[in-house]
């Protein structure tokens, strides 16, 4: 462990005296084009004094476009750079600490994702004390915010040892149970652990490198020049630097966007959430006068604010000043303010985005010209990177992208879900259909085998778990060699993996192993390893910094529960971002409002400017209450909403900037954001100009005109089917055009992807049962054991689905329930004298119509005999049955038909005879297991002539070629279809999902 060394305290540093050199350059004009300029202009004598001068920004991409503006402003003559450094990520090298033995005594700051896992042991052992659900993956996602929390309280200076002033009665019971989890977690086993480990905490360690190198400059100013430049001094030790560079012999300290104009009643009144709140911190810290900040690079006086700054800084005056608007907006020269100022309101997110990239596409025809867009919503940026590529023009977005939503990220995750779901199908299938997967064969083969996979063996109720039930499954289906060569070759890749989540608990490092093993086999194709394009490019490198993170930080975590492998790469997936090494597009930007502070461009284009979205909301914290931040010393969440209001102040002052929002974001309304609606209270809505954007975007993608009529194919009457299933019949009535396509164009709907099981799938289950019954006794009494005999049918029947689980724990209860039903039925029934004369009997009837002759068949579930010599007709259904006024109606045909075969002898297994009923038993396992439902009784001859009748017409019009095949004839009747897609349905519908 390194040795000991002083922590500096800035609370207790000696006062940095004298007077202050604080400029600020602004709001309007160009941060870092105005410094170049102006340290290019005094350049001119000595260029070596450029070179030797230090600049201090506060980011690293601060720092890339200060060095851009410089190129830029040197209209291409040779310069001598200045040394650019960020404050935010400070280090002995960046800040030229090697004068001072004390920083050789600071201990390394400790890897993040180690502690991660350190405070997610800790978590994890508290949610196990209190009997909660302990998962890995949540947390670590709470030991990140812990880890924020413990970052926030270093950076502020606070002390844990303000815990013991929080009076626990005062917070619910969940904030007391978690104050007393930080007291022994945070403020006492933590630093025990990281100690143990040599290593301090990033924020501690960055704040001692910040004051040792003030302290140094203050003990012996150096001879170069030394700027801090851009930064609001939100955190005590880098404010603690500005106040001694502002008073270094050759110092200067420049603020961004200072209001010098606001009175000092204003200043007085300011609250967190004002944009100035920032800078007013700021000068306190730096023991500084409001007098004292003059302007770059002079120090003379600042001007006067222009027309626009002054809408700006009325319309965002404090709360308690506003009832001065209806006074003071009479005296702002409203018309100048607003010249360049372009709002748009858009119908919805999709809207804004075509119009926000219309604008910047439309800067890149004039040349030389430059285009940013700032907003907070990612969803838009997104979206605007997305239609700017409609021309091939990518950009550079500085928010970048999670490694969970980039290609080799999600191909991670994407096999991970594979194996720990026991390749259930959709999984499967969302894994080989990655554009990354091949199996080590060439892509394209692989793919036609998986289809051919797909088509015979995923598709219908789920397998059984593994790829065992995958390959049974194939061989029963005698599938061409290469599917089952593929589910080998998937077996080979996962099998590694799929022993690392078999198991309890796990080394993390073996399952991390396992992982990439699996995921580079299944990457690999006959050309290349998997290696080669999994680790490829900007996220390849991020995914892989991930892994070798994780390998290196798996002995602290210690052993990982198999289940929760999945959860935890989720999570850390998730938090790790991917950004272009280098920029897109020289020209457009889209940026975050952090990262644009500083940045300019010839057009600013400020997007979602809805509330809630900008300013956003202050995320909750789930370690710390309002009332416990208070009470710890650190600042109030509403301070991140003045610093988004000085962001969005200082970059609606540019001369041409664009407002834009969404009057709807996924389908709900919005609000404007307070910003505009304060502008709003000071702008006539008919000052605001809209411009063209809008009307350009809706002509981007010009609707097609109406849609087109409903489908009506007229095949010529020999292409016409003249054999008819009673089921065929009922589908001609209710959608002709699906019998279009099943029985001419002789389509078939695939089954549905990993398929619940389904009431189609459990009929044919029964009905097969209570055939295979019946047919053994289908006269005289039952056997005393008729209802183990009928279970033990029906334990035959499942174990056909033995690979398919949801069936038997779906059904089998319930199917149990229907048997003592059906057999307490059946007995009642045989005492009475009614007989069983047919099951699954097959029959058929021919009708003459249109002048040609048509054949219908049936397969009818049971037909019984009753003592008075007239036939039931009986259907079996575990759905909803049909009403009788629905037969009457002719839409249900389906059953009197049979009634009328029964009549006409068209059941081979029964002799004609007169129908005197129609039942449907309904066999649905509930409460009641059963029900007989009566369709028909005393009215059941003119129910069949009906339908023979209503057939007959309807076979007579559909042999005529002028007759269509329509889609929803009877829009009552209309119900969802295989072929509605094919049908247009949603498109000239009235019905759901109509136009």
């Amino acid at each position: 462990m390194p040795a000991p060394f002083e922590r500096l305290d800035p609370s207790r540093l000696p006062p940095v005296t004298g007077r202050p050199r604080l400029f600020t350059i602004p709001a309007g004009q160009s941060f870092v084009d105005t410094l170049a300029d102006t340290l290019l202009d005094r350049a001119g004598a000595d260029p070596l004094d450029l070179a030797a001068t230090l600049i201090l920004v506060p980011t690293r991409r601060a720092a890339r476009s200060l060095r851009e503006a410089f190129l830029r402003r040197s209209r291409g003559r040779a310069v001598l750079l200045p040394r650019l450094r960020p404050l935010g990520d400070a280090d002995e090298e960046e800040l030229t600490l090697a004068g001072r033995e004390d920083t050789l005594d600071l201990p390394p700051a400790i890897e993040p994702l180690a502690r991660k896992f350190l405070l997610a042991r800790l978590v994890m052992g508290w949610w196990r004390a209190r009997g909660e659900a302990a998962d890995l993956g949540a947390a670590v996602a709470h030991a990140g915010e812990l880890a924020r929390l413990i970052d926030e309280m270093e950076t502020e200076g606070a002390d844990w040892a303000a815990l013991d002033g929080v009076v626990p009665d005062a917070l619910a019971g969940h904030w007391q149970a978690t104050l007393d989890f930080l007291k022994i977690a945070a403020r006492d086993y933590w630093p025990e652990i990281r100690d143990a480990h040599g290593a301090m905490d990033p924020a501690s360690r960055r704040n001692q490198l910040l004051l040792l190198q003030a302290e140094q400059w203050r003990a012996a100013p150096p001879a170069h020049p030394v700027i801090v430049a851009g930064s609001t001094g939100s955190i005590p030790a880098t404010a603690h630097l500005m106040s001694v560079v502002a008073r270094l012999p050759r110092g200067a300290v420049i603020l961004p966007g200072f209001d010098a104009a606001m009175s000092d009643d204003d200043w007085q009144k300011l609250d967190p959430g004002h944009p100035q709140w920032t800078m007013r911190e700021v000068l306190e810290r730096l023991r500084a006068d409001r007098a004292e900040v003059g302007l770059w690079p002079g120090g003379g006086p600042v001007p006067a604010p222009g027309p626009r700054q002054a809408l700006l800084a009325e319309a965002l005056a404090p709360a308690v000043t506003t009832e001065r608007w209806s006074a003071t907006s009479r005296d702002l020269d409203l018309d100048a303010a607003l010249a360049g100022v372009t709002r748009i309101d858009a119908a919805d997110s999709p809207a804004e985005a075509r119009a926000i990239a219309l604008l910047m596409r439309g800067q890149l025809e004039q040349p030389g010209q430059t285009a940013m867009l700032v907003t907070p919503d990612r969803k838009l940026a997104r979206r605007v990177a997305a239609e700017l590529s409609r021309w091939s023009v990518e950009v550079d977005d500085s928010a970048g992208t999670a490694l969970a939503a980039s290609v080799p990220g999600a191909f991670l995750r994407l096999v991970l879900a594979m194996v720990a779901g026991g390749f259930a199908p959709l999984d499967l299938l969302a894994c080989l259909k990655h554009p990354l997967a091949a199996l080590g064969l060439p892509r394209g083969d692989m793919l036609r085998a998986l289809r051919r996979l797909e088509r015979r063996v995923l598709r219908g109720i789920r397998p059984a778990p593994g790829l065992a039930s995958l390959r049974a499954i194939a061989r029963e289906e005698e599938v061409p060699a290469g599917v089952l060569d593929l589910i080998d070759r998937l077996e080979d890749a996962c099998a590694a993996l799929a022993r690392a989540l078999a198991g309890g608990t796990g080394d993390l490092a073996g399952m991390v192993t396992a992982h990439i093993t699996a995921a580079e086999q299944v990457a690999a194709t006959d050309a290349a390893p998997g290696a080669e394009a999994l680790w490829r490019g900007d996220a390849g490198e991020a995914a892989a910094g991930l892994v070798q993170d994780m390998l290196a930080a798996a002995a602290t975590l210690g052993p990982v529960p198999a289940r929760d492998y999945a959860g935890l790469f989720e999570t850390l997936a998730g938090a790790v971002t991917v950004r272009p090494s280098h920029g897109l597009h020289p020209r457009l930007r889209i940026l975050g409002p952090q990262e644009a502070r500083l940045e300019a461009a010839d057009l600013v284009i400020l997007g979602g400017l809805n509330e809630g979205g900008w300013p956003a909301e202050p995320p909750a914290d789930p370690w710390a209450s309002r009332a416990m931040r208070r009470d710890l010393g650190l600042p109030p969440l509403e301070k991140r909403l003045g610093q988004a209001a000085h962001d969005f102040a200082t970059l609606a002052a540019a001369p041409r900037v664009v407002l834009t929002r969404a009057t709807k974001v996924d389908l709900s309304p919005t609000v404007p954001s307070r910003w505009l609606r304060r502008l709003e209270a000071l702008v006539p809505r008919g000052l605001w100009q809209a411009g063209p954007a809008p009307g350009w975007a809706l002509s981007l993608d010009p609707p097609e005109g109406a849609p087109w009529p409903e489908p009506a194919p007229r095949p010529p009457v020999e292409a016409r089917p003249v054999t008819f299933s009673v089921s065929d019949i009922e589908l001609l009535v209710r959608d002709p055009y699906a019998l279009y396509a099943k029985r001419v164009l002789r389509l078939r709907p695939l089954d549905p992807i990993d398929a619940p099981p389904g009431a189609a799938d459990r009929g044919n289950i029964i009905h097969d049962v209570l055939d295979s019954f019946l047919g053994g006794a289908l006269r005289g009494p039952l056997p005393p054991d008729a209802v183990e005999r009928l279970e033990a049918i029906g334990e035959a029947a499942f174990a056909r689905y033995s690979d398919r689980p949801a069936v038997r724990s779906f059904w089998w209860p319930r199917f149990r329930a229907v048997a003592r039903w059906f057999v307490a039925v059946e007995d009642q029934r045989r005492l009475m004298g009614i007989v069983t004369l047919a099951v699954e009997t097959e029959g058929a009837l021919s009708i003459v119509a249109g002048g040609r002759e048509h054949r219908i068949t049936a397969r009818a579930d049971r037909i019984d005999g009753r003592p008075d010599g007239y036939a039931v007709v009986i259907d079996y259904k575990t759905g909803t049955p049909p009403t009788k006024s629905q037969m009457q109606a002719g839409y249900r045909p389906q059953l009197p038909l049979e009634g009328a075969m029964i009549a006409r002898g068209g059941f081979p297994a029964v002799a004609a005879r007169p129908v005197g009923g129609i039942e449907v038993w309904q066999l649905k396992g509930g409460r009641p297991p059963g029900r007989i439902a009566a369709i028909a009784d005393g009215d059941t001859d003119s129910l069949v002539e009906q339908a023979l009748e209503g057939v007959a017409r309807l076979l007579a019009r559909y042999a005529d070629r002028a007759q269509p095949y329509l889609a929803t004839p009877n829009p009552k009747q209309a119900a969802y279809g295989d072929y509605d897609h094919l049908a247009r349905v949603g498109e000239w519908g009235q019905g759901e999902g109509g136009a």
